[in-house]
């Protein structure tokens, strides 16, 4: 009886420490979904990022090249130099970010500068040169390919690349073939070859596929600077031309 223990600090130091626990423990789990929302943002936001440095020098090469030829009007195969110029700058710099990012040597960080306008030259020109033969009606309209104008002609390849369902069906005309429809010939059509000798306009199928990627191949081309519009003529098609300069 003499001898009297107080507990009452200990069990307030171990209510304590289970109270902080308690705390501990829901501030982890209220954390969590917020650390996951910031996760999920983070991983979009890299996305987006990601998306846009891969779309950007198809974006600069077709309208860069079509704003020089038709605003500035530096004519088509200087226009064309331009735009592979600085897409071609535009790539190294990718290169060069690249390599210093992940602690490249000058050797390697030069031969991947090289590697990347060698790319954007290489693309140029099988865009210039080559058309699927899935993505033309055919073979008639697949010797027309060369005669359209080098940026009409890339601006198609880029396009097929995102949808390569696209399929070209009329390219260069002759007034025989307003006669064979029964149309009048229209004199001032951009599918007859210009004074530059390219043919500027290129119809495309619309039949049997969905309106919603109809409508994101006009955007397409609208967005690099073509004129594209849907309409009924001999048929139901989608209409893209490069303008002529001043017009």
């Amino acid at each position: 009886m003499g001898s009297h223990i107080d507990y009452s600090g200990l069990q307030a130091l171990v209510d304590g420490g289970r109270k902080g626990g308690g705390s501990k423990g829901g501030g982890s789990k209220g954390a969590h979904p917020g650390g996951l929302r910031r996760a999920l943002r983070r991983f979009w936001m890299w996305m987006l990022v990601l998306v846009v440095l891969a779309t950007l020098p198809f974006f600069v090469l077709v309208r860069l090249g079509v704003f020089a030829y038709r605003e500035w009007g530096l004519g088509t195969w200087p226009s064309f130099a331009l735009a592979v110029a600085v897409t071609s700058l535009l790539l190294a710099g990718y290169a060069w970010g690249v390599g210093r990012r992940f602690g490249a040597g000058k050797g390697m960080r030069r031969f991947l500068r090289r590697s990347a306008v060698g790319l954007a030259i290489a693309y140029a020109a099988y865009g210039l040169v080559y058309v699927a033969g899935s993505n033309v009606k055919s073979d008639e309209v697949r010797a027309e390919y060369s005669t359209l104008h080098p940026l009409l002609r890339v601006a198609t390849s880029v396009v097929f690349m995102v949808d390569p369902g696209s399929v070209i069906t009329d390219a260069g005309r002759t007034p025989e073939d307003y006669y064979l429809w029964g149309l009048p010939v229209n004199e001032a059509s951009l599918h007859f070859p210009q004074d530059d000798g390219f043919v500027h306009a290129v119809d495309l199928r619309t039949r049997g596929r969905p309106d919603w990627r109809n409508r994101g191949l006009e955007l397409a081309f609208w967005a690099f600077g073509l004129h594209s519009l849907r309409h009924v003529g001999t048929a139901d098609h989608l209409h893209v031309s490069l303008r002529l300069p001043g017009s």
